[in-house]
């Protein structure tokens, strides 16, 4: 009854422009104005020359048709060569094809992908900050000149299969075993959430050895008899990012392509160290786009004859919008360089993710507010980011289960866990 009743009304949606004249949509993106402190100044020229063309990119290709995705829940491949043409891919690997940016490069590039969208981010991060370094830290000679310099240009794309329906924080008690027969291994389990699943070339999974009782990990091609992966529907947040279920019955992996350096889950977590400096910049990226929005928003939008922007109460908000962005940036700007100087503790990357994504989330549901009626249509922005960071809050550890790795390197007890003995997480990129 619902579907013939609209069927009768016979207009198409009205293009926001035209509906709601008064404001910008998204897909013109507004400048970049949040560089309150400006970060610009300790940048490098390489830095900076990274940030100018991945913003370019973003804004000028991502923006005018991510809504469209993001909405269906659909991934946009045709923007995929548009990233390639960026050469981030890779981020600090050196050789191979790889880019060997430095940490606050590749940082700075995510950043500015999920200023615009926090989807497109995700993806490049999956791809590049955990499946092609997993490769290039902990895979043998042969293996990376094997996959990574098609990964590196995009022309093959990856995904990182560690987390189980069951084992989600606590990631290094997983299910999935691997069994050692002839010529390789055979793999069997469950993963759950995985990014790019659906349609990766290759898939970085995570094992349990059946004989060590030790996490082992393993490259497994699209299209391996015994793998299927299904599509994760109905999701709020990151529509874009084909997260999947992946089953694993029998899946056999030869032994050039099980990765020889990875015998532990502390090997995996050198990976992870790496990949929550990244994540710890996403909501950096996502609260600028928002703040950037919202300026030029109450700048246009009026009551009474006069702009929004003269308001107190918005005038409050944004500030304190403003303020957080502010101690964002510089907390993920020390990140990089501690672990560059090799100073990096798990607490200091675990406490930085879990407090960026605390302050983005307030950013983003302030900004709901500033934009009133229209905070909740995907046209501005807004909307669109505040469901996007609900999963990023979640994932790479929760903001709980991060700030209880950080309580236990401060206090020296462990609330959940014996405390591993403290070390610096820094690998040779």
């Amino acid at each position: 009854m619902a579907n013939d009743r609209t069927s009768h009304l016979g207009l198409p949606a009205m293009d926001i422009s035209l509906a709601f004249p008064q404001a910008t949509p998204a897909s013109k993106f507004p400048p970049c104005v949040s560089d309150y402190f400006q970060l610009d100044a300790f940048l490098t020229p390489e830095e900076r020359d990274i940030r100018k063309k991945v913003r370019e990119v973003a804004e000028t290709e991502i923006a005018p048709i991510i809504v469209k995705y993001w909405e269906r829940a659909e991934f946009p491949f045709e923007i995929v060569p548009k990233l390639a043409t960026l050469k981030v891919s890779g981020g600090t690997i050196k050789g191979y094809g790889c880019p060997g940016l430095s940490t606050l490069g590749s940082a700075l590039a995510l950043s500015e992908v999920a200023r615009v969208d926090a989807s497109c981010s995700t993806f490049l991060m999956v791809h590049t900050c955990l499946a092609m370094l997993t490769i290039s830290m902990c895979g043998s000679e042969d293996q990376k000149t094997k996959y990574l310099p098609s990964l590196a240009q995009l022309h093959t794309i990856s995904c990182w299969a560690l987390t189980e329906p069951n084992y989600g924080s606590d990631a290094s008690s997983l299910n999935t075993i691997a069994t050692k027969v002839e010529g390789g291994w055979k793999l069997d389990g469950q993963k759950r959430w995985i990014g790019n699943s659906t349609f990766a070339d290759i898939l970085v999974v995570f094992a349990r050895n059946i004989t060590t009782n030790q996490i082992n990990g393993f490259i497994v091609r699209k299209g391996t008899p015994g793998l299927r992966v299904t599509k994760i529907e109905n999701k709020i947040g990151l529509r874009c990012v084909q997260n999947g279920d992946i089953l694993l019955k029998g899946v056999f992996v030869a032994d050039e392509d099980r990765l020889p350096g990875i015998d532990s889950f502390q090997d995996t977590s050198k990976v992870l160290a790496v990949s929550r400096i990244m994540v710890s910049w996403q909501p950096i990226g996502i609260a600028m786009g928002v703040y950037d929005m919202c300026h030029r928003y109450l700048q246009e939008r009026k009551q009474f004859g006069v702009s929004l922007n003269s308001f107190q109460i918005s005038q409050e908000k944004l500030i304190r919008m403003l303020g957080n962005i502010q101690a964002m940036n510089l907390m993920g700007w020390r990140l990089c360089k501690l672990y560059d100087d090799g100073k990096m503790t798990p607490g200091h990357a675990s406490l930085t993710k879990a407090w960026n994504t605390l302050k983005a989330r307030e950013v983003v549901s302030l900004g709901r507010e500033l934009l009133g009626g229209n905070g909740i249509l995907t046209d501005f922005l807004v909307a669109k980011a505040f469901c996007d960071l609900e999963p990023i809050y979640s994932y790479e550890g929760t903001y709980e289960v991060n700030s209880l790795v950080t309580g236990r390197e401060v206090t020296g007890t462990a609330s959940f866990k014996a405390p591993p003995a403290r070390k610096l997480l820094t690998a040779k990129l």
